[in-house]
């Protein structure tokens, strides 16, 4: 089914608010996805797709139509004029957007293999770190994101465009701290020797001097503040990613820090088989 939207009308408005407010986004439970990449990544990984938006004054290409014609959806919308250029964030306006379905539950849904590699990334404050870290769990293999506390909407567009197809592969879920606490100690009973290992900027031990070859959850701090209290008391060890002597930076960006360490424990477990 197709709708034609000429004007700012109730569904352009949910459309914009799906784009620029995290309450509604998550009242609607869902979100708006832009980018070739994205979109294609998000039907390929079997994620929902509720409608498709795409200008009626513009003629699409071979790729949008192919979408139209292959992906189920609940209903398409078509903008008039002037409207998919005010909607999209791109400078050469998109031909297509997605309004997809948020997928419910947390980590205690992931699909873990018997050694599973976690990040939990501490009260996020940054778009662009989180789906760079997002980025960095698919390259890397890690098994699940756990994002907690107040930060960074998993959902936002800006974090989903960041991640550039990487969202819709990776599993992830936000928690509150309650449940991260009770999702662990279920990990240490499902998993022997499962470890929580935080980082820090401080000077603490080197990140390669730890075991990362079996079970663990790597926890990243916010870009402040760093790991908070009650995270610390829970974590086995924090380490730190040695910074050259010389250099004038004390720490790594958050992104970088988490990519940094999930290549640790991948190069830990390929060389130890």
């Amino acid at each position: 089914m197709i709708r034609d939207i000429n004007n700012r009308d109730a569904a352009f408005q949910k459309l914009q608010v799906l784009k620029t407010n995290r309450n509604k986004r998550h009242r609607y439970g869902q979100f708006l996805v832009e980018g070739v990449r994205n979109i294609n990544q998000a039907a390929a990984n079997g994620w929902e797709i509720a409608s498709f938006v795409y200008p009626r004054d513009r003629e699409l290409s071979d790729w949008a139509k192919g979408m139209l014609r292959d992906v189920r959806t609940q209903e398409n919308l078509r903008l008039g004029p002037g409207l998919m250029e005010e909607l999209s964030g791109k400078e050469d306006t998109s031909e297509l957007m997605a309004v997809v379905n948020m997928r419910s539950g947390g980590a205690g849904e992931f699909r873990l293999p018997e050694n599973p590699l976690l990040v939990l990334f501490d009260r996020p404050s940054n778009r662009g770190n989180l789906g760079t870290l997002l980025r960095s769990c698919d390259g890397l293999g890690a098994d699940g994101l756990i994002l907690t506390g107040h930060g960074v909407d998993l959902y936002d567009p800006e974090v989903v465009t960041a991640s550039m197809g990487s969202f819709f592969r990776v599993q992830a879920a936000q928690m509150e701290l309650r449940d991260v606490t009770a999702y662990i100690e279920e990990l240490r009973e499902r998993y022997p020797g499962f470890r929580t290992v935080g980082t820090t900027a401080h000077r603490q031990r080197a990140v390669w001097g730890e075991d990362l070859s079996g079970p663990v959850l790597l926890m990243l701090g916010n870009e402040t503040e760093g790991l908070s209290y009650g995270f610390k008391q829970s974590c086995d060890v924090l380490c730190t990613i040695p910074m050259a002597e010389e250099g004038s930076a004390s720490s790594f960006n958050v992104a970088c820090a988490g990519t940094v360490l999930m290549y640790e424990a991948v190069r830990q477990r390929a060389e130890r088989g």
